[in-house]
C-alpha cells in the first residue's frame, strides 16, 4: 500500500510555502510516470483567483498618465498583477478601491468581498504624491494556469491584466531507491512543491490527485461492445512530418525561465516546446519586449534540459 510522508515543510515567505513529500513504495518505473503526471497537473490544472481587469477613473488606456501618481498606468497594472488572492468564488466579482492621498496605496486598500482575502495585504500598488482621490474598480475571476489579457471579455472602461491563476509556483520530482527490504526493486517518488501562499502544498497535492483520479475513472469501460470492428494498424497511427512532435505536450513551464522571458513567450502564444522549436533565435528577437538576454536564456535552458537547439 502506498504511503505519503511529508519530509519537510517551511514557509520561506508569506507568498512562498515549500514542502517535500516521499511517496512509495512504487514498482520500478512507476515513480517517473506518477511524478510526471502530478507535476503537469500541479502546474497547469489547479484553480486559483486573479485580477483580470481594472478600471481607473478618468483613464482610457494603459499608456495614460494618472495625475498625482508616481507610477504610470503600465507600472500600476504590473503591481496589481503581483497581488495574490485566495478564497472561493463561483463567478466573476467586482471590488473597489477609493484612496485619498498623499500616501502609499497597498492591496489592503481594496475592499474585497468576504469570500476572498489577500495573501500579502501590504503588496505595493502605487504612490499618491499630492492631495487627491484615486478611484479604481477591479474584476476578479477564477481560472487555471496563465491567461493573457483579453479586453473583449471585460466591461467597458476596464484595462486588461495578464492573469496568473496557478497557485503552484514550482513543482519538481526525482526518484530514489526504496529502503523497503521486502521489495528490493522498489523505488520512492520524492515530490517538491512550492505554492504562492494561496494554498498549502499538501492541499495542492490532494487537488492534483483528485483531478488525476477523475480522469482515470472516466477511462473505465463498464460495458464492452458486443462487436468490435477492426481497422488496419496504419489507420490508427497519425501521420506527421513534425520531427519535434514528442515535444508538443511539454509545456514551456518545464524550462523554468525568468518571469520576463516566460511572459514574452506566452504573449507570442508559445505554450509548448514543440511550438517553441518552430522558431529560430532570430525569430525570438522579433517578439515584443524580447531582448538578446531573454533569447540567450531560452536557448541555454532548452539545450541544458532537453538537448535541443533553435535553428
Amino acid at each position: 500500500m502506498l504511503q505519503i510522508h511529508c519530509l519537510e515543510s517551511q514557509t520561506k515567505e508569506i507568498n512562498n510555502i515549500f514542502s517535500r513529500f516521499a511517496i512509495g513504495p512504487l514498482k520500478k518505473g512507476q515513480g517517473i510516470t506518477i511524478g510526471n503526471a502530478l507535476r503537469r497537473v500541479l502546474l497547469s490544472d489547479l484553480e486559483g483567483l486573479s485580477f483580470s481587469g481594472v478600471r481607473i477613473a478618468n483613464i482610457n488606456h494603459e499608456f495614460s498618465v494618472v495625475p498625482n501618481i508616481k507610477e504610470d498606468v503600465i507600472d500600476i497594472l504590473l503591481n496589481i498583477k503581483q497581488i495574490i488572492l485566495k478564497g472561493s468564488i463561483t463567478e466573476s466579482v467586482c471590488c473597489r478601491l477609493l484612496y485619498t492621498g498623499p500616501g502609499i496605496i497597498t492591496a489592503k486598500e481594496i475592499a474585497l468581498p468576504t469570500e476572498i482575502e489577500f495573501v500579502e495585504p501590504n503588496q505595493y500598488i502605487a504612490t499618491v504624491t499630492a492631495t487627491s482621490t484615486i478611484e479604481m474598480e477591479f474584476l476578479i475571476k477564477k481560472g487555471e494556469g496563465y491567461s493573457l489579457k483579453q479586453s473583449n471579455d471585460l466591461p467597458k472602461g476596464f484595462l486588461a491584466i495578464d492573469a496568473i491563476y496557478m497557485p503552484v509556483k514550482k513543482a519538481n520530482f526525482f526518484i530514489e531507491t526504496s529502503e523497503d527490504n521486502i521489495l528490493s526493486n522498489a523505488e520512492t517518488l520524492i515530490l517538491e512543491i512550492s505554492t504562492n501562499g494561496s494554498i498549502k502544498p499538501i492541499d495542492a497535492l490532494n487537488y492534483a490527485s483528485d483531478i488525476l483520479q477523475n480522469i482515470f475513472d472516466s477511462l473505465r469501460i463498464l460495458d464492452l461492445p458486443k462487436k468490435i470492428t477492426s481497422f488496419p494498424i496504419e489507420n490508427l497511427v497519425p501521420k506527421t512530418n513534425n520531427l519535434n512532435a514528442e515535444f508538443d505536450n511539454i509545456l514551456i513551464e518545464e524550462l523554468e525561465l525568468s518571469v520576463r522571458a516566460y511572459n514574452c513567450l506566452k504573449r507570442a502564444n508559445i505554450n509548448s516546446l514543440g511550438e517553441l522549436l518552430k522558431y529560430s533565435q532570430k525569430d525570438l528577437l522579433g517578439f515584443k519586449n524580447f531582448g538578446q538576454k531573454s533569447a540567450d536564456e531560452v536557448c541555454f535552458r532548452l539545450k541544458a534540459k532537453f538537448g535541443k537547439s533553435l535553428n
